[in-house]
C-alpha cells in the first residue's frame, strides 16, 4: 500500500558519539509509518568508527537507507559548556544538508525531514508535522544553550535569535522586552503551531518548498552566523511562511550530562504527558500591588502544581508583573493588565478573571487571591483530587491570619469553620451565572453548585490580615466602597480594628 502513502526522506548529517548516536538512531526507528513511507538518507562524517558501524548496523536492520561518506576529517568539540563551531563547519554542514535537498528533489520524495544527530523524536512527530500542511515547520525542542540557565526553544522571531516581538523603528526598554520575550517562551510551552521568524534543526520541507528553491547556500551580503538564518531569509524571501508545531516537543542531548534524561524521555514521556493533558491546572488570580507582601512566596508553592496561570493585573504601580513572570518562568503565564483598576465594581473584575481563565480551556481552575498558600503537602494531595471523576467543585477551608503564626477565630471571624469553593473542574457547555453585586460577588458564578460538590480536607491560610498595617488598609477600603454596609456585614468591618482578638496557634 506504499503507494498510496506520502514518500518521506528524513535526512542528517552524522558527525556524533556512539553514546548519543544509538538514541537517536533508535528513535528513528519508532516513527509511525500509518500515513508515510519513509525512507533515509544520512552524511557519514564520523571520525568515530564505532560510529560508522552504529549506520551500518542500522542499514542492516531497517529499510529504505541511504549513507554517503562525507570523506572529511575536522574536528567538532563540544563539552559541558557548548559545541564548539566555526565558520568552516558551519557551511560544511550547510553543504551536506543542501545535498539531501537535491537528492530529495532528484528522488521525487513528497517532503524532507531534516534533523539534526542529537534530537530524539516522538513516534508520531513527522506525521504530525504532515498533518499541519504548512510548506516549512520544525517541531519544538528547549535547550539550556549555557550551563544553569533556563531553556529556550530553537525558534526566534526575526534576525538572529530574537525571541520578543518588536515592529520595524520600535524602541523597547529591557524590561519590556523581557516582559515580550517570556510572552513568546510561554506561549510555545502551550499545545499549537505558531508563526516564526526563524527555525531549524527539526524541520519537514515540502515539496512545493524545495522546488521554489529554499536550501541553506550562504547570502554573501548577510553577515549573520549560521546556516539555519540564511535559510531562513532565503525562505522568508521566497514567500514562504515558518511555522513552529509544539504538540510533540523533542529531546535535545545537547551535553552528555543530557543522556541521564533519555531513557525518561523514551519511555515514559507520553505517558505522563497525556495524564497532565487531561487534567490540566490553571492558577486564575488577581493581582495588584503585591511586591512588598506574599506573592511571591505563594507563587512559589504553587509553581510546584499548576500547569498554567492567568493573572489579571489590576493597574499595578510596582513590580508585581515581574515577580508573576520571574516567579513562574518555566509555567505558561497570561498577563492581563488594567490600566486602571475594577474593585470598585468587584463583579465587573471578576467577570474578567473567569473570562481571560476559560480562553486557557482549562480542565480544572484554581482561584486564589496572592496572599493565600495551601498547607504543606497540598501539592501532592491535589494530584487525587484531580484525576477523580466524580466531583466538579471542590470545596476547602479558609485561615485567616492575624501574624505569621496565629489566625483569628471568634464571632466574627470564623471563615474556617465553613468550606467554600476554590477549584472548580470546567464545563464548556454549562451556563455560568454571576451575582450582580459590585462587592463580595464571589470569586466564581454564583450558580457552580447546581454541579456536583465535595469538601477537600487541605486548609488554605490566608495572610491578608497577617500586619496590623494590612489590616488598617482593608478597613479604610471596605468604608470607603460599602459606606452602609450593603455588601458585607458592619460589625465584622469594625471588628477589623479590634485590639485584641481571639488567636489560635497553627499546627500543620
Amino acid at each position: 500500500m506504499s503507494e498510496f502513502k506520502k514518500r518521506v526522506l528524513v535526512g542528517s548529517p552524522v558527525h556524533q558519539k556512539p553514546a548519543i548516536l544509538e538514541p537517536f538512531l533508535h528513535s528513528l526507528q519508532r516513527l509511525t509509518c500509518n500515513t508515510i513511507d519513509i525512507h533515509f538518507f544520512f552524511i557519514d562524517d564520523n571520525q568515530n568508527n564505532e560510529s560508522s558501524a552504529m549506520l551500518t548496523s542500522f542499514q542492516e536492520t531497517t529499510p529504505n537507507i541511504k549513507i554517503e561518506s562525507s570523506q572529511l576529517a575536522d574536528v567538532y568539540l563540544r563539552d559541558e559548556r557548548t559545541h564548539y563551531w566555526n565558520d568552516r563547519l558551519v557551511w560544511k554542514v550547510a553543504g551536506f544538508k543542501n545535498h539531501i535537498i537535491n537528492h530529495c528533489l532528484e528522488e521525487k520524495y513528497d517532503y524532507l525531514f531534516l534533523i539534526d544527530s542529537d534530537l530524539l523524536l516522538e513516534p508520531e512527530t513527522v506525521e504530525n508535522l504532515i498533518q499541519t500542511e504548512k510548506d516549512i515547520v520544525s517541531e519544538v525542542f528547549w535547550t539550556r544553550w549555557q550551563p544553569n540557565t533556563e531553556p529556550l526553544p530553537q525558534v526566534w522571531l526575526m534576525d538572529e535569535y530574537t525571541q520578543w516581538e518588536q515592529r520595524r523603528g520600535e524602541e523597547l526598554t529591557e524590561e519590556e522586552k523581557y516582559k515580550r520575550h517570556m510572552e513568546f517562551i510561554n506561549k510555545l510551552k502551550e499545545k499549537g503551531l505558531y508563526e516564526v521568524g526563524g527555525l531549524g534543526a527539526c524541520t519537514l520541507l515540502s515539496r512545493r518548498a524545495l522546488e521554489k528553491g529554499v536550501n541553506f547556500k550562504q547570502i554573501k551580503n548577510l553577515s549573520f552566523w549560521g546556516e539555519d538564518r540564511h535559510f531562513c531569509i532565503r525562505a522568508a524571501a521566497l514567500g514562504i511562511s515558518l511555522y513552529v508545531d509544539t504538540h510533540m516537543p523533542a529531546f535535545h542531548i545537547y551535553r552528555d550530562s543530557d543522556l541521564a534524561y533519555v531513557d525518561e524521555f523514551m519511555t515514559k514521556k507520553k505517558t505522563n504527558v497525556n495524564i497532565k493533558g487531561k487534567n490540566k491546572l490553571t492558577l486564575s488570580m488577581v493581582v495588584k500591588n503585591e511586591g512588598n507582601r506574599y506573592l511571591k512566596k505563594a507563587l512559589e508553592q504553587h509553581r510546584t502544581f499548576i500547569d498554567e496561570a492567568v493573572i489579571i493585573d489590576d493597574g499595578s504601580t510596582d513590580n508585581t508583573v515581574d515577580i508573576c513572570l520571574e516567579t513562574l518562568k518555566g509555567i505558561p503565564v497570561h498577563i492581563i493588565q488594567n490600566t486602571q483598576s475594577k474593585f470598585s465594581n468587584e463583579v465587573e473584575l471578576r467577570k474578567q478573571q473567569w473570562e481571560e481563565t476559560i480562553k486557557r480551556n482549562p480542565d480544572w481552575i484554581l482561584n486564589l487571591d496572592a496572599d493565600e498558600i495551601f498547607e504543606t503537602g497540598f501539592a501532592s494531595g491535589v494530584k487525587e483530587i484531580l484525576e477523580q471523576r466524580k466531583f466538579d467543585v471542590v470545596c476547602f477551608r479558609l485561615y485567616d491570619f492575624w501574624n505569621k503564626t496565629h489566625y483569628r477565630e471568634d464571632m466574627y471571624w470564623r471563615a474556617h469553620l465553613t468550606y467554600r469553593p476554590f477549584l472548580v473542574r470546567y464545563h464548556k457547555n454549562f451556563n455560568y451565572v454571576w451575582k450582580e453585586t459590585a462587592q463580595h460577588c464571589g470569586r466564581f458564578p454564583k450558580n457552580i453548585f447546581e454541579l456536583k460538590s465535595t469538601t477537600s480536607s487541605w486548609r488554605l491560610k490566608h495572610f491578608g490580615w497577617a500586619t496590623k498595617e494590612e489590616r488598617l488598609t482593608k478597613y479604610r477600603r471596605y468604608i470607603e466602597l460599602d459606606p452602609e454596609s450593603k455588601y458585607g456585614w458592619h460589625e465584622q468591618y469594625v471588628s477589623i480594628l479590634d485590639e485584641h482578638p481571639n488567636l489560635i496557634e497553627w499546627t500543620e
